[in-house]
């Protein structure tokens, strides 16, 4: 197993140029670390808050620059870092998201020959013994690997039902780069999980290893085709989402051939609009395809970029026109456990409703506040966001003034900030998939408004909650006519053995804890004795110098009983 998948903080090859790569991430982390910690921390404590304000926006601009420069160069995981920091444009800066966004398609691709030598070693044919033809300019370059168009040869072709295909091939030794760039960022988790005002908010180890758990699983390529085949079932009565089928004649771990399903990129607003496709009408039908996979499914796609959606114009059986969204590249999935999804539709249905104590619960509920947490000054921020903000949709918050929005954030920022934060299991995927859906939905209508879809989707929610609440109700009343109708007889067997007197009744575990307390109470009363010996004696010292020092010697029995005596015998 390699070194980065134990644990360790050190590359397990011994290649230089992986430990050069190594070296150069930790340098990158520990440089802006150090700059942060002196601005953000040290220049405050001498009164220099007005130079870490000033130059917050450039430093922010540079940091974004430079890892631009180096996850672009280094590619592998950097280049999934950059694409998650892009995203999250709910906490992260402008500065920093707009320049990293350009990293979703800024990777060279490897030499067709590399592709070559890797996919016929893992088939184990010649490619030309399976592919009729194979384009040698790649469809798409990503981080992990890269996708070539493809036409199966006539024999398996007719066997699959499938003619036109995409040959998705790993890049050769991304598994060792992948090994080095987890030991690398465990080491930066490591790094950040001293510093009081993260590791009070976020266990980043655990963020690491969450993360690495999903960059693991993106490179196996039977994973990712089991998650293809597993969605399109969820989504098999739902016309308006297609997925691609799998050869799987054709794929192994690190060579995945699926069909070729390429139509209109979700974005493209100009081609959705030649072919006959109102933009308007796809950005509510794919928030609700995205709201169904969370909530309802909980099972999702968490990387919905523009270049994994596209739009397929559909024409139906009356002549009409109208489109389907075809989803491709599962290889980053989320899945909701059971309770943590009811946390997240009470959430869905408080933010409807503009309900600010209800989001506080429901965000409690799912797991993002710690029990202890005091949320009362978040209820009146959350109920004051609402009435100022609820409701409006992207171009209107634009016409918003900015000194408003800075104000509200440095309300936020004071209560965040004061509250016990901690990330439930594949929350991360959850905030990167709405922060996505969020951005496309933008992206293809500016005057998108969330609010308009979320709605009618919470109305639907809560229709079906009351349904299955109804089910609820009727099954235990059934259960209830059933132990009532049994109640006399068991009633009438307890009153005859209470009569004879074989009833009897023990508890070893109430015992206990009752003796506990006995003990707790006398250790108490003993302390309290102590303490009234021991100041009488001292009051009575001045005056009577015997009794005072026999009251305050005295006091030193019930003080003996107080500590052994009620220690735990369990």
């Amino acid at each position: 197993m390699p070194a980065a998948r134990r644990g360790r903080t050190e590359p397990a090859t011994g290649a230089g140029d992986t430990r050069a790569r190594y070296r150069r991430i930790l340098r990158f982390a520990s440089w802006y670390l150090a700059v942060t910690w002196f601005f953000e921390l040290v220049l405050p404590r001498i009164g220099l808050t007005v130079v870490t304000t000033r130059t917050r926006t450039r430093r922010m601009r540079r940091f974004a620059r430079g890892f631009h420069v180096l996850a672009a160069d280094l590619g592998g995981l950097m280049i999934k870092v950059g694409q998650y920091m892009s995203s999250r444009l709910d906490v992260l800066p402008p500065e920093i998201t707009r320049e990293l966004e350009g990293l979703q398609d800024e990777v060279a691709p490897v030499p067709f020959a590399q592709i070559r030598a890797l996919a016929e070693a893992e088939l184990g044919v010649h490619l030309e013994a399976v592919f009729a033809s194979i384009d040698e300019t790649p469809v798409a370059a990503a981080s992990l690997g890269q996708a070539h168009r493809a036409r199966l040869a006539p024999a398996a072709a007719a066997d699959s039902g499938i003619d036109a295909v995409v040959v998705k091939v790993q890049r050769p030794g991304i598994d060792e780069i992948i090994d080095v760039d987890l030991a690398a960022l465990r080491k930066v988790g490591g790094w950040l999980s001293r510093v009081r005002l993260v590791y009070d908010r976020v266990d980043m180890p655990a963020l690491v290893e969450e993360f690495a758990a999903t960059s693991l699983e993106e490179i196996d390529y039977v994973h990712e085709a089991v998650n293809s085949e597993r969605f399109a079932a969820d989504f098999a009565d739902n016309e308006r989402v297609r997925t691609p089928a799998i050869v799987w004649e054709r794929t192994t771990r690190r060579v995945l051939t699926l069909e070729d399903v390429s139509a209109i990129k979700i974005t493209d607003v100009e081609a959705l609009a030649l072919a006959g496709i109102d933009p308007a009408e796809v950005a509510p039908v794919f928030t609700e395809v995205m709201f169904d996979q969370l909530f309802t499914h909980g099972f999702f796609h968490a990387d919905p970029h523009p270049g994994n959606i596209f739009v397929t114009p559909v024409v139906d059986a009356s002549g009409g026109r109208s489109f389907a969204l075809t989803f491709i590249d599962f290889g980053m999935m989320g899945e909701v456990p059971a309770t943590t999804r009811s946390g997240l539709r009470s959430l869905l249905l408080a933010a409807a409703s503009r309900d600010g104590r209800a989001l506080v619960a429901a965000i409690r509920n799912v797991g993002v506040l710690l029990p202890s947490a005091d949320t009362n000054e978040l209820e009146r921020a959350m109920t004051a966001l609402f009435a100022r903000f609820g409701g409006m949709g992207f171009a209107e918050l634009r016409e918003v003034d900015e000194r408003e929005f800075r104000q509200f954030a440095v309300q936020f920022g004071d209560v965040v900030r004061s509250l016990p934060f901690q990330l439930p299991e594949n929350f991360l995927l959850v905030i990167r998939a709405m922060s996505l859906t969020s951005g496309v939905a933008s992206a293809l209508y500016p005057a998108f408004n969330l609010w308009d879809s979320v709605e009618p989707y919470a109305s639907q929610l809560l229709r079906d909650e009351r349904g299955n609440i109804a089910q609820d109700v009727a099954k235990q009343a059934v259960e209830t006519v059933g132990i009532v109708a049994r109640l006399p007889q068991r009633l009438d067997a307890l009153l005859t053995r209470v009569d004879d007197g074989s009833l009897a009744t023990t508890s070893p575990g109430v015992e206990r804890r009752i003796a506990k307390l006995e003990r707790a109470s006398r250790r108490v009363i003993s302390a309290l004795v102590f303490g009234a010996l021991l100041i009488a004696g001292v009051l009575m010292r001045p005056d009577d110098v015997v009794f005072g020092a026999v009251l305050m010697g005295a006091s030193g029995i019930p003080l003996l009983h107080a500590l052994l005596a009620g220690r735990d015998r369990s």
